[in-house]
Parts: C-alpha cells; structure tokens; sequence
C-alpha cells in the first residue's frame, strides 16, 4: 500500500509516455500526487496513464510538447504549472537516443539529441522556476549510467547525459540557498518497451547474467528512487546523481564475464582490482 507520501504534491514528469517516466508519474500519483505528463508524438500511452489514475481517485493530465523546440519546451512548463496550480516537483525524465559510429554523426543528428536531451530540460526548468521557488520544490533530472561508461556508438548521447550531470550539480548550488533542492538519477539497463524494438534479439535473462545484481532493472526501481529524492526523506542530498544499475559501473571488466572465472593475462604480477 502507498504511503501516500506525495498527498497533495503537483508534479509534471515529462516524457511520460512510455517506459521509466510513465512510470514514475503512475508511482506519484499512487503517493497522492496530482500528475501533469508529457508526451512528445502519440498521445496514447499518456493518455492511459491518465485513465488509470484516474479510476483510482487520483488527478491527472496530459500535455504535448515537441522538446526540439524550446518555446514548447517552455510552454509545457507555463501550461503544466497553470493547470496543476503551482508546481512542487518537477521530474526532467524526457530524452531520445541515437547509436551511430561517431564518424557517421551528422549536425542535425547532434543538434536534436542535444536539443531534446539537454536544452529543453533546461529552459523548461528555468519556466517552471517560479512556481519551485514559491513552494520550495525538487527537481530530479534523468541522466543515464553512459554519463559515467563509455560505450561504443553512444557519443552524442553520452555527451547529452555527461551535461545533465553536470549542469544538476551546478543548478543544485545556486538554488539550494533559495529552498529548491535538485539532484539526478542515472538508470542502467532497465526493461522498457523500446528494448524490445530496438533490440529483436533481447534476452533479459542473458543482459542480467552480465549484471552483477543478476537481474534487468524495472522503472518501478526508478521511480521508487525518484520519490525519494523528491520527498523530504532525501532532504539533505543536494546537486548528486544517483546511480542505480545493479553494480554495472561498480565493476572491472577484466575477465570473461561476471559469473566465470577470468582466464586474462595481463603481465606478470598483475591482478586486476588492486
């Protein structure tokens, strides 16, 4: 049962559509928020969330923003914080990918990755302010665990969630003194429906056994995160970014696979780890 926790909170989570951020808007409005969710194309995943709090008593909404465009971007916020009546959350989910060899990366490519991963989240934080301000609120923005590993093809992307990092833990020092407390969390692998579009081949089973928690992560384990940094029980965590990947940045790859022996040689005296 919710601990309510939430009662009477106005949240917007953006990019609740589908996956992580749909689910961190049903998890708010369980704990007694009252929801506004974006949506960038189809309004179909928003719209039944919207449909599902409300059959349990909760309030909800949605709203279209393009995140290319910054003037949507901030008319998501101005439409959100007047429909809520203020806002006390504000949760930067919304962000696409783009796996590409890095010589192959063309401007436009770079410009909307950019512009949706990290400009939007920007200037629509900085419309919302306002509203954060006057009900000393909380900002949590969604980066990812490529923020801190490489992996190949992942340049601008990578790029992207290295900025939100780093632009969090500055806003967190100029408006902490101002009451707005604003921290990040960086997913690693977690099931969401784009997985199994974007990889025919996916095998939840096979991507846990090279997780050292053993398992693919779910957006409830987010969004579970992303009330606690939006509550008062994380009061005193400022400008950090949480990650939560089940041990995947944690540990050195220096064997043939997490659960076997390693077989690698790397010199003489050389043990990996120390």
């Amino acid at each position: 049962m919710a601990s309510q926790k939430m009662q009477g909170k106005r949240v917007l989570v953006t990019g609740s559509g589908t996956g992580i951020g749909r689910e961190i808007a049903l998890e708010f409005a369980r704990e007694g928020a009252t929801v506004a969710l974006h949506y960038a194309h189809s309004d179909k995943g928003a719209n039944s969330a919207v449909e599902e709090i409300a059959a349990s008593g909760g309030k909800a909404q949605a709203f279209r923003a393009d995140l290319n465009s910054v003037e949507e971007a901030k008319n998501l916020a101005t439409q959100s914080v007047e429909w809520l009546g203020g806002l006390d959350v504000l949760v930067n989910n919304a962000g696409i990918t783009m796996n590409l060899p890095f010589e192959e990366v063309t401007p436009e490519q770079f410009d909307t990755l950019y512009h949706v991963n990290i400009r939007a989240q920007f200037f629509l934080t900085q419309n919302a302010l306002p509203a954060l301000l006057e009900s000393r609120g909380a900002i949590v923005n969604m980066t990812s665990i490529h923020a801190f590993s490489g992996f190949p093809q992942h340049s601008v992307y990578a790029g992207t969630k290295g900025a939100i990092v780093a632009y969090t833990r500055e806003l967190a020092i100029e408006l902490a003194p101002r009451g707005v407390r604003v921290n990040a969390i960086a997913p690693g692998s977690v099931e969401v429906e784009n997985y199994f579009n974007a990889m025919p081949d996916y095998d939840a089973q096979k991507l846990g056994e090279a997780i050292p928690a053993g398992f693919v992560g779910s957006p409830l384990d987010i969004a579970n995160a992303t009330i606690f940094l939006a509550s008062e029980d994380s009061r005193y965590i400022v400008g950090q970014t949480l990650i939560i990947d089940g041990g995947t940045t944690s540990w050195m790859p220096f064997n043939d696979g997490f659960r076997q022996p390693s077989t690698a040689h790397f010199g003489r005296g050389y043990v990996p780890g120390r």
